[in-house]
């Protein structure tokens, strides 16, 4: 951060754990949960929403681990402009260091008509007696005008005013459905600072959605226009389209911080580690393209620009790999490297895990090494969040056998160890994959739907490990799961076991279903 005292402070508040695990198929349980609010605090944001409470027990249950974990960030749980919410919401971050209640109600014409069924005088008086019910038990109460971005301007004064006299620190102005564009929210914001006889007294949040992909542009726009704080999400998941992404716009306040005299509390060299983690737990990738933190963020074809860059990377990179924590050093990792070394390149690959941890990496890494004669960084990230991600679950796999030919069936046999007793299972299928799968759920007794299953090689090369992704549906419940291995049937029968895994967690089941 810069020492210029006329920079403004800009609050980052991340919303991944609660509006990003909205995105399909991004659900996360507690282990990845906490690990994602573990790289949150390392990252230094100054707010995690960690959930919205009330949702469901497994909400409940996260938001009040992670209160109980977060040392420095404030721990928020969204939650609606009804007592009932509000007192989950807070019963669920009332242990946290620094706690804050996040309500909201609708206020656009058509959400209040169609939604709500409630008169614009109905939910001024319901907004304001909600943060004051609120504020009675926390002292950090936002308020969120829920599609402000299609609301009446003399409204969003009435209201904004109407909830920081009863007790809101914070008003967030969302752009709920990624309808505005950067010219007139940053004039929303602008005319909100000028017509709102109090607001010195609380600070101006947004939140934006990429519905038009400019959720990003939008809320550089609503900072120049005088907002302190930004709701984003990791790598900018979230419903639909997504939300701002978190990188993007700490990169761009970096970047371009003569532009806009302002500065966060982040420390952008944990970006690329946080990122990473949020891939791995979701399994949500993200496009090569993408700003920040793509495959391709850093990376120069042309030869003019390759030039240019050898010569002098400023010439075509306006920021550098290792202000976002990508390590430049590509020293050779093999069998023969010894356990500092290898420690050594986990450290700058942004995990720092205790040595029970390492010495279970260390293990790993060796095997990989007999099959691989070099192990890639790529490798590595995927060994250590396949470590730190590992399902506890109640069901491992102990061993397989697929027999496949262009000329017969494929027949896979499953053995599988549930809680220390192995069983087996025969199942065959039009492939090798489908029979595995087949013969796993046929051992756990549950029916499920495989919505997306993807194959993906971590590194080039014949001897490449592969990424397995898969999402399974159970009504309306979408659950992910990844697995690794050098073998692909292996690792998408790892992938497929950890979201059964999840799934069966979920249920609350003491063990499997018994044969």
């Amino acid at each position: 951060m810069s020492d210029n005292s006329d920079m403004r402070r800009i609050y980052v508040f991340d919303t991944t754990l609660r509006d990003g695990e909205q995105s399909p198929g991004c659900t996360m349980n507690l282990r990845d949960k906490l690990l994602v609010a573990e790289h949150l605090e390392e990252l230094r944001v100054d707010v995690i929403e960690a959930g919205f409470a009330i949702a469901s027990s497994g909400d409940f249950e996260s938001v009040k681990a992670i209160a109980g974990v977060v040392k420095n960030a404030a721990v928020a749980s969204l939650c609606r402009s009804l007592p009932k919410d509000i007192d989950c919401a807070w019963e669920a971050v009332r242990g946290a260091k620094r706690p804050r209640i996040h309500t909201f109600i609708a206020t656009s014409p058509i959400h209040m008509e169609f939604k709500l069924k409630m008169k614009p005088d109905a939910v001024y008086e319901q907004a304001v007696a909600m943060v004051k019910y609120a504020r009675n038990l926390c002292e950090d109460v936002e308020f969120s005008l829920e599609d402000a971005s299609r609301s009446e301007r003399p409204f969003i004064y009435r209201v904004v005013e109407g909830v920081i006299a009863a007790g809101a620190r914070t008003v967030n102005i969302p752009d709920t459905v990624g309808y505005a564009v950067p010219e007139q929210y940053g004039q929303l914001i602008a005319d909100i600072r000028a017509n709102v006889p109090n607001i010195a007294q609380a600070r101006i949040s947004v939140h934006c959605h990429n519905d038009l992909g400019l959720a990003v542009a939008n809320s550089l726009a609503a900072v120049r226009a005088g907002a302190e704080q930004v709701e984003c999400t990791v790598n900018g998941i979230g419903e639909r389209a997504g939300n701002t992404a978190l990188e993007e716009l700490v990169m761009a306040l970096q970047t371009r911080r003569e532009f806009f005299q302002a500065e966060t509390g982040v420390d952008a060299t944990k970006i690329y580690a946080t990122s990473r983690c949020v891939i791995n737990v979701t399994g949500s990738r993200v496009q090569a393209n993408k700003a920040i933190v793509g495959e391709n963020a850093f990376a120069h074809e042309s030869g003019i620009h390759q030039h240019g860059v050898l010569a002098n990377p400023l010439t075509y990179e306006i920021m550098t790999p290792e202000s976002i924590g990508l390590p430049r050093n590509k020293m050779v990792l093999g069998k023969h490297s010894g356990r500092h070394a290898f420690e050594s390149r986990l450290n700058e690959l942004g995990f720092h895990l205790e040595a029970a941890r390492v010495a279970e990496l260390f293990g790993k890494f060796k095997d990989l090494a007999d099959r691989k004669k070099t192990v890639s960084d790529a490798d590595i990230e995927a060994l250590a969040h396949d470590v730190q991600t590992e399902a506890g679950g109640r069901v491992k796999l102990d061993r397989f056998n697929v027999t496949a030919s262009n000329a017969v069936t494929p027949v896979s046999t499953i053995r599988l160890n549930r809680d220390g007793k192995l069983v087996e299972q025969v199942a065959a299928s039009d492939g090798p994959i489908n029979a595995s799968f087949k013969a796993i759920s046929q051992m756990l007794g549950v029916k499920v739907q495989l919505e997306t299953f993807q194959l993906t090689a971590i590194t080039g090369g014949a001897d490449a490990q592969c990424e397995a992704t898969v999402r399974v549906r159970d009504g309306e419940r979408v659950y992910h799961g990844r697995g690794i291995s050098t073998d692909v049937i292996e690792a998408s029968i790892l992938a497929y076991l950890q979201a059964l895994n999840v799934l069966l967690d979920e249920a609350g089941q003491k063990k499997p279903a018994s044969d």
